[in-house]
């Protein structure tokens, strides 16, 4: 989504813990769940911010209920915005005047976590969705760090010293690289994750609701220092990082071309007008 608030982003070096201690599963059981299922890929498409907030619930649904095979979706972003977990208080993470002036959207997920200011070309998405007995018999934490397991070893495969750090973070050597949050809903399970490409920290301290300590010069360079964007990690373009991660996912467990279906897409156009992209939504926190 990404560039996550400064003061939500755990410092570099935290103690790292193998995948398969988090999962409880080696990489072999990891694949074979995997592997299970006919893997479906969506490539990105630019949609207002509140729609694509929407497919995600969409999307889970129609997995849930066997309506499509499991999928991994790429976002695209046609605007910048704040996209809220499902338990924030707008009062207490942005500054909405700031961000009104500065056409900056506020979109509010299905899925809990921190607050993730985007700008279109500044961060990496992904949604994955799949039947809730892909993570049967895990524990919440395990799940996270199963369905994040394969993006990490792509991102080795860029030369990026990254590692999973409990309960959602996808981080490095380099900095703190992006996050995940879940949702489960008619039996399908929601797994999205957002890496930073390239941060615009300015920007971002002027929207984002940050502790006044935060504010300060040495407070902003500590928050860049603390974040790893890729762009800075790898020096790759964001579409060579995206391809990258599409042919290792292809390559592993199979991944069939797909597009979103002008049903799915009407669906969720509804669903953001009649809920997503309502104030009640938006702001049903004081």
């Amino acid at each position: 989504m990404n560039n996550e608030r400064p003061d939500a982003v755990e410092p570099a070096g935290i103690a790292r813990t193998p995948v398969d201690d988090l999962t409880g599963r080696s990489a072999t059981e990891r694949d074979e769940r995997w592997k299970r299922y006919n893997w479906q890929l969506l490539p990105a498409v630019p949609l207002d911010p509140d729609v694509q907030i929407a497919l995600d619930e969409t999307l889970t649904l129609a997995v849930g209920k066997g309506e499509r095979e499991p999928t991994l979706r790429f976002w695209g972003w046609n605007a910048p915005c704040v996209v809220l977990g499902r338990f924030q208080s707008v009062r207490n993470e942005v500054n909405e005047d700031v961000a009104r002036a500065e056409g900056v959207q506020l979109v509010r997920r299905i899925s809990g976590g921190g607050a993730m200011f985007i700008e279109p070309e500044g961060a990496i998405t992904y949604s994955i969705y799949a039947q809730e007995e892909i993570v049967d018999g895990m524990t919440f934490p395990e799940s996270y760090a199963f369905f994040d397991a394969w993006v990490i070893d792509a991102l080795r495969e860029l030369g990026v010293d990254a590692w999973y750090a409990p309960l959602n973070d996808i981080t490095s050597s380099g900095g703190k690289i992006g996050g995940a949050a879940q949702a489960r809903r008619g039996g399908g399970v929601l797994h999205h994750t957002t890496m930073a490409y390239q941060m615009n920290i300015p920007r971002m301290t002027r929207v984002l609701r940050i502790g006044k300590e935060k504010l300060s010069d040495k407070g902003v360079q500590s928050a860049d220092r603390r974040v790893g964007p890729l762009r800075r990690q790898t020096e790759l373009d964001r579409d060579v990082i995206i391809h990258h991660l599409i042919g290792h996912f292809r390559a592993r467990y199979g991944l069939r071309d797909d597009m979103i279906r002008d049903d799915e897409m009407a669906d969720a156009q509804q669903r953001a007008r009649d809920r997503f992209a309502t104030p009640e939504w938006l702001h049903f926190l004081p």
